[in-house]
């Protein structure tokens, strides 16, 4: 599929020109100069109120960008964060349901991982489906051509273990797989997208919901309620939990940690859905930062300014989706404003 945004590498003119972008209220703007303009909009990045773009270079982190989805973009972005994964290194990914086909492609992510020597890693899920059983989620991940890539570890398959939640408001502790410690360092590769519950899932859903174990996930979705019971809970103590649950695993990882989004088959439905609606807008780019919540930002920000983006937006502003990015940030996991650096590759 053509991508749209290879226009904006163009934009920005220069392998290494910076847009600072500041955020508030960014969401609503975005989204008024997109639906006010969706026969034939010209192709533009949004400017946001805020703070000054001197202020915003001088402190803001980077986010960069390439239009390039591809293997050698993918690499292109990894290398431009100037943080070389060492040691065991773990790449958390989504292994995708049975059903779905738009998770992140083997051959996609496979120089990458093969290049840190990574073990693929993921959790059970929590609501049945072939991978809520380890032995099953292994052979999901066979299915899926992950095993062809690297070694695959499900994190949880002895159990999980606890992580110290600080500073938040509905959980004390984490539930992430036992073999979350076994690791010197991750890579948290996402696929960015909509959600049937989160509105959207990026970098803070895969840290949260994709790290946490199986019970894990009951505790995040039912906002520190019930370990067995993922269901029935507030829907926004959900969105600040997953926030709240990403901060313990940021924090756990002690600065050995970074995050990569793809932009890429937006369909409005999770890749742990079976049956996924199509997307309906055009896919974007490759974005990385060693900033979970500048990441998010950065990529919903992209979505709102995007001319296709309707269903999209609206699966996010009806299930409250940014207020996942906005509790992160207020608890000091990460900084809504950032800078946005367009790669070459």
């Amino acid at each position: 599929m053509k991508n749209r945004f290879s226009v904006l590498a163009a934009l920005l003119t220069l392998p290494a020109a910076v847009l600072a972008l500041s955020f508030a209220g960014c969401a609503a703007k975005a989204a008024a100069a997109v639906n006010s303009s969706r026969e034939n909009p010209p192709l533009e990045i949004p400017r946001f109120d805020g703070v000054s773009d001197e202020t915003a270079a001088a402190g803001a982190p980077k986010v960069y960008f390439s239009a390039n989805i591809s293997p050698a973009g993918l690499m292109a972005a990894y290398e431009a964060l100037g943080k070389e994964a060492r040691g065991k290194v773990a790449v958390k990914i989504s292994t995708g349901e049975p059903g779905n086909t738009h998770y992140l492609a083997p051959d996609l992510i496979k120089g990458l991982v093969q290049r840190v020597n990574g073990t693929i890693v993921e959790c059970n899920t929590a609501y049945g489906g072939r991978r809520a059983s380890t032995a099953l989620h292994y052979q999901v991940a066979k299915d899926h051509g992950f095993t062809a890539v690297a070694p695959v570890v499900i994190l949880d398959e002895n159990g999980d273990i606890q992580l110290p939640v600080s500073g938040g408001k509905h959980l004390k502790e984490d539930y992430v797989g036992a073999r979350f410690g076994e690791y010197d360092f991750h890579i948290v590769l996402s696929h960015f997208k909509g959600h049937s519950m989160g509105g959207f899932g990026g970098a803070l859903k895969n840290m949260s919901i994709g790290y946490g174990s199986s019970r894990g996930k009951a505790w995040i979705h039912s906002g520190g309620k019930s370990l067995t019971r993922p269901w029935g809970g507030r829907q926004n103590d959900f969105l600040e939990s997953m926030a709240e649950a990403a901060k313990a695993v940021s924090d756990a990882a002690a600065g050995n940690i970074l995050y990569i989004n793809v932009m890429n088959h937006l369909s409005v439905d999770c890749d742990c859905d079976g049956n996924p609606a199509a997307p309906t807008m055009t896919d974007i780019g490759i974005l990385a930062s060693l900033d979970p919540v500048a990441l998010d930002q950065a990529c919903v920000d992209l979505v709102y300014a995007a001319p296709d983006s309707a269903d999209l937006v609206e699966r996010i502003e009806s299930r409250n989706g940014l207020l996942t990015i906005d509790h992160a940030a207020a608890i000091g996991l990460g900084s809504k404003a950032y800078q946005l650096v367009a790669l070459n590759g």
